[in-house]
This record gives structure tokens, sequence and C-alpha cells, in this order.
């Protein structure tokens, strides 16, 4: 892993890239998507505080647990001054995600005992479908398909 001198407060998107593992499109998206900044220079280059780093680890760590790119945002969009995330801030985050993240534990749990089942059906009805319609409980509510059960938003009770 390339080593940057202390004395360099600024990394370029290739050393940053470089550092984090990250590649240089990941990181146009996330800055894209408000996770990361940067400053231009005046030749209109990115140019990224070192604290860029901690924020791409954040960002990564949470990617590979499955926590969506919005969610993380949001979490990040919290800390006051776009502070870099610190242990405790993962601590909190990590709680707070727990619930989403054991549902969709439940769910992949389901799907890997009932894949076998799936072979041959089709799912074209979904009539007897255990993993799109358990105990036909989309039957009366929805039409199409519907593996997983939409998310809900915060706040609004659905």
């Amino acid at each position: 892993m390339p080593q940057i001198p202390e004395k360099i407060h600024e990394l370029t998107v290739g050393q940053l890239s470089a550092r984090s593992g990250a590649a240089v499109s990941a990181l146009h998206f996330y800055e894209s998507k408000g996770l990361i900044s940067s400053r231009r220079t005046s030749g209109n280059q990115r140019r990224y505080s070192r604290d860029a780093l901690r924020r791409v680890a954040f960002v990564r760590a949470a990617q590979r647990v499955g926590i969506p790119l919005a969610t993380i945002r949001d979490a990040l969009a919290e800390l006051p001054e776009e502070r870099t995330p610190d242990r405790d801030d993962w601590a909190r985050l990590s709680r707070a995600w727990r619930g989403e993240l054991d549902e969709r534990i439940k769910q992949l749990s389901r799907l890997r005992d009932h894949l076998t089942d799936c072979i041959g059906c089709g799912c074209l009805s979904l009539q007897t479908c255990v993993l799109s319609n358990p105990d036909d409980v989309f039957g009366e509510q929805l039409t199409g398909s519907r593996l997983l059960p939409e998310r809900r938003r915060a706040g609004d009770g659905t």
C-alpha cells in the first residue's frame, strides 16, 4: 500500500484510490452521492482531505454488510460539521442497523432453505411459491412477484 507523507494534507483521486482500495470510478460515484467531498484546484483537479480515507472505509464497511448507500449518506449527514465517523459513531450506527440486518438474514435464510423447492415451479402463478408468496400472504393485497416485502419508510408506520 503506498504511503503518503504526513505533511501532505490533501490527496489526489489516485492517491485516495490507492490507499482506500476503492476504484477511482467508485470515489467519483461516492462524491456524486454526497458520501465524500473534494475541493477543486485552479486546474479543476479534485483534492480530498486525508479524512476522506476514513469516510471511504466507513462507506465500504457499511456496504459490505448490506447497508444501502442512501442510509449511509443519511448517517454521515448526521455527523456535526461533516466530521469523520469514529468508533463511537460506528457502534451507534451499527446498533441502529442491526434490526434491518437481522431481517435481511431472516429473508436470506428462508431463501436458502426453500431454494430447492423453486426448481421447476416457474414462479409465474405464485400461487404455491413459499418464497415469493409464503402462506399466500400477498394474495389478497398485491399482484405480481414480491420476493422481498417492500421496505418500510421511517416515521410513516407502513
